[in-house]
């Protein structure tokens, strides 16, 4: 007994300080009330809320240390934020937390490796995701692009351009396509009077989606650039076969009739680019499954000797559980967006489907996590096992063999950090408008704005909706 109670005070250690490091709830767990105001169409008390994580009294106030989960809390803020037309503030929150959150974690130290191998994937630097990088530049275009700032619009598309890049040479060629993000650093650079890249960036945003309003700015810019692609063309003939450009000038306010010509003249006409962003992305949950299942469910990717023990365990009824985290649902992605300008609606392009880009990078690395927790698993039950021996076995042995497993059990929280805020689809429209006053109406998921503009010959304008429920 002596022997024991020597070791439960190193142990007590052990425990008290990962649980100082993991938590007991979760990431998710921390920022349910933020979501469930948001699904309440409370945008403001989801600030607020999200504020008491940051550890600030108001989103105007600078966070002090950007570390852990505020990471993750900063970005949330920030889509709220965009929702709420705060764009200064929202690209802030962007820019700090661009800085901060790596694609690839080559930094682990060896006590962030130990807490994902004994407890949890919670512990230590997150590692987002190539979506969510790429995102953090596609909602950083729109805030700049709002408020009518090219320049800031312009240094937000290369630092895109570079991510693309990282993620095309590290990742995949699949996982750098980013519609929404493509589109916009293509209109960034065809209003910044570069044809050329305008174009490569509008032949990336077809390749990941049939986007039709690009049919009229495609051919302008072809005009001026020699760069064809197969894509490129293909979208031509189809706008030429469905008279796509249809309802790209939007009439006279007075009610004369709408000029209905696909080529208005640059000088002439003014142009306005929409984005409706809505919905937000599934967020992780954690899950608890059998062991029996969790073996199947990665057969053939474990070890023959961790699949061994941890069939053995689970025959012993010792372990039968294993935990790991799960994506939820989406939410509102079936919304139906609606645009009218002077009271003409504006088609949409098929909106983007960011939730499924989210499913995508989840079941690319989903055999990778559940392996990682049945070999937690099995770690959990060396240590107790190591615990037995070190109190002499017998009863005593036995009962503090469950109990350390017991207890690891319970701090192995699956990792469920995300950038929970993300909008699960983005629509984009454009259309050529007079110069003059108008007035811009968008609708979705039971929120309304009314946006007027005014623009001058050859100028542009953004109005962005962002509902994230």
């Amino acid at each position: 007994m002596r022997r024991c109670l020597r070791h439960l005070p190193w142990l007590s250690f052990l425990m008290a300080g990962f649980i100082l490091q993991t938590g007991c709830a979760g990431h998710a767990a921390t920022t349910l009330k933020a979501r469930n105001a948001l699904d309440a169409g409370k945008p403001g008390r989801a600030i607020e809320l999200l504020n008491e994580r940051l550890e600030v009294d108001s989103a105007k106030q600078a966070v002090g240390q950007v570390g852990g989960d505020k990471v993750l809390y900063l970005l949330d803020r920030a889509s709220v934020l965009q929702q709420v037309e705060a764009y200064q503030l929202s690209s802030r929150d962007l820019q700090i937390a661009d800085k901060k959150i790596e694609l690839l974690d080559f930094s682990a130290s060896a006590v962030e490796d130990i807490g994902k191998y004994l407890f949890s994937d919670d512990v230590g630097g997150y590692r987002a995701p190539a979506y969510e990088k790429l995102m953090i530049n596609t909602l950083n275009m729109v805030n700049y692009l709002a408020q009518g700032d090219l320049n800031g619009a312009r240094v937000e598309a290369r630092r895109f351009a570079v991510m693309q890049k990282f993620v095309k040479e590290h990742e995949g060629q699949g996982w750098a396509l980013s519609g929404p993000g493509s589109y916009l650093a293509g209109f960034v650079f065809e209003k910044s009077g570069k044809p050329d890249e305008a174009l490569r960036y509008y032949d990336e945003a077809l390749q990941a989606q049939r986007y039709l309003s690009l049919a009229e700015p495609v051919r302008r810019l072809s005009a001026r650039s020699g760069l064809r692609t197969p894509r490129i063309e293909r979208l031509l003939s189809e706008a030429r076969s469905e008279q796509a450009a249809e309802p790209v000038v939007v009439g006279q306010q007075n009610g004369a009739d709408p000029a209905v010509s696909g080529k208005p003249e640059a000088r002439e006409k003014a142009e306005l680019l929409v984005v409706v962003s809505y919905g937000r992305v599934p967020a992780k949950i954690a899950n608890r499954i059998p062991i029996g299942l969790a073996l199947t469910m990665v057969s053939g990717h474990i070890s023959p000797h961790d699949h061994q023990q941890a069939a053995a365990l689970a025959r012993q009824g010792l372990v039968t559980w294993v935990n790991y985290p799960e994506l939820g649902k989406t939410v509102g992605a079936w919304g139906s967006p609606k645009v009218s300008v002077d009271g003409r609606p504006l088609r949409l392009d098929e909106p983007f489907a960011v939730d499924d880009e989210a499913r995508k990078a989840w079941d690319d690395g989903k055999t990778a996590i559940v392996v990682s927790a049945i070999t937690r698993m099995i770690a959990r039950a060396a240590v107790g096992e190591g615990t037995s021996q070190a109190a002499g076995g017998g009863v005593l042995g036995a009962l503090l063999s469950l109990g350390t497993q017991a207890v690891m059990t319970g701090l192995d929280t699956p990792d469920t950090r995300s950038w929970s805020t993300l909008p699960a689809r983005i629509a984009l429209g454009r259309a050529w408008i007079p110069p003059g006053r108008h007035e811009v109406h968008l609708s979705v998921r039971g929120e309304k704005k009314i946006q007027r503009i005014d623009v001058k010959p050859g100028e542009w304008a953004v109005v962005n909706l962002t509902v994230l429920r």
